[in-house]
């Protein structure tokens, strides 16, 4: 008997996503007798029962399009507006779920996504995930389709910075994506030959960084790279969200948690434009002409690349196998050449950090690229 498999891309767009889809649904259908249903813009559309049927003619061709065909949001299942407020749509997603006699959901998402599958999990839903997104945080993967093509897209961009930093003698200040993990500008930094590099996960000193770059200038280079992910903090602020963290924590009642969720917010509010107030630092502190650059959804957007379209295929056709020998309740996870079902429980909530002793931190110092520490 066939198997009725519902499918939906959810959170952020990102590069393979359509790959991940067409590599699935021609499985699914071709190899194990699945018929597959897409839901229109995440959970969203599986609450509103929004569908669009994955037949063989709408999966042709999309192999190297950006974007998703489906559509995709950041709706929660619990926590969704309807009408100006927020419900719990999660009984609808249930009914939906019936409704169509599905055998299985299969989510397409980053840490949000894996979240809201533990919920539709313990709902009563049979649900597998894929890892996408491009600041490769996800827990328990390798990778996660969307990052190659990023990293590409960035290493391009700082690649054309190097020329006009050189030709006017600046210093070219360049913001990406990664809001708590610093792999892409690491990563990045690293392959366009970057001169500071600033991530999340290690606090930076103003001064070791303008240091760094006066001592450049001594030594007769007249410009400097300086690529900061979005979420980087100076020591003074990452010590002021430790400290909220400690009070939302520690809060012995309702009031105080919420008061600290709250300078919490307004912190991450205002931390906003830091890479604008860096960049008129360095200048102010090195007397040298500084411009920043932010890369914004430049970064996520277009065709992926070949390593994010074999990655999404591998397991999008690895995601229709397990459905088909009855697995659910995991994520397809990227193991070296093959993959792995990993249990949602491991990966929910969590996220995939660059670690203090990683090896590209090590190659990054070696070759006297300054990480503001």
């Amino acid at each position: 008997m066939s198997k009725y498999i519902g499918i939906l891309t959810s959170g952020g767009d990102s590069p393979g996503l359509n790959a991940a889809l067409r590599g699935f649904g021609k499985a699914g259908q071709d190899a194990f007798d699945m018929e597959v249903i897409g839901f229109r813009d995440g959970f969203r559309g599986l609450a509103q029962d929004r569908t669009l049927r994955l037949d063989g003619e709408l999966l042709s061709g999309i192999l190297t399009d950006g974007g998703t065909i489906l559509g995709t949001s950041r709706d929660k299942p619990h926590k969704m507006l309807v009408g100006g407020k927020l419900q719990d749509r999660t009984e609808a997603i249930v009914d939906t779920y019936q409704r169509h006699h599905l055998d299985a959901l299969v989510c397409l998402g980053g840490g949000g996504t894996q979240k809201n599958a533990v919920r539709l999990q313990k709902a009563g839903l049979n649900v597998v995930t894929l890892p996408k997104t491009i600041d490769n945080d996800v827990v328990e993967t390798d990778v996660t389709f969307g990052f190659d093509t990023a990293l590409g897209i960035i290493t391009e961009a700082l690649d054309r910075l190097h020329s006009t930093a050189t030709s006017h003698h600046r210093i070219i200040v360049v913001e990406v994506m990664g809001h708590r993990a610093g792999w892409l500008a690491l990563g990045a930094g690293i392959a366009g030959g970057a001169d500071v590099i600033l991530i999340p996960e290690i606090p930076y000193s103003l001064d070791r960084v303008a240091g760094a770059i006066k001592e450049r200038n001594r030594q007769g280079k007249r410009f400097s790279i300086v690529v900061v992910a979005e979420g980087a903090m100076t020591c003074e602020q990452a010590a002021t969200v430790q400290a909220l963290l400690n009070r939302k924590e520690g809060a012995k009642s309702k009031e105080d948690k919420r008061k600290a969720s709250l300078e919490l917010s307004a912190f991450h509010d205002n931390h906003v434009d830091h890479t604008l107030h860096l960049t008129k630092h360095l200048e102010e502190t090195t007397g040298i002409e500084s411009r920043l650059t932010i890369l914004g959804h430049l970064q996520r957007g277009g065709t992926p690349s070949a390593a994010d379209r074999l990655l999404a295929t591998r397991l999008g056709t690895a995601c229709a196998e397990l459905l088909h020998q009855g697995v659910s309740g995991v994520m397809v996870a990227a193991r070296g050449d093959g993959v792995e079902p990993v249990p949602l429980e491991k990966v929910a909530g969590k996220k995939k950090l660059v670690p203090a002793d990683h090896p590209w931190l090590k190659s990054a110092r070696l070759v006297g690229t300054c990480l503001g520490d």
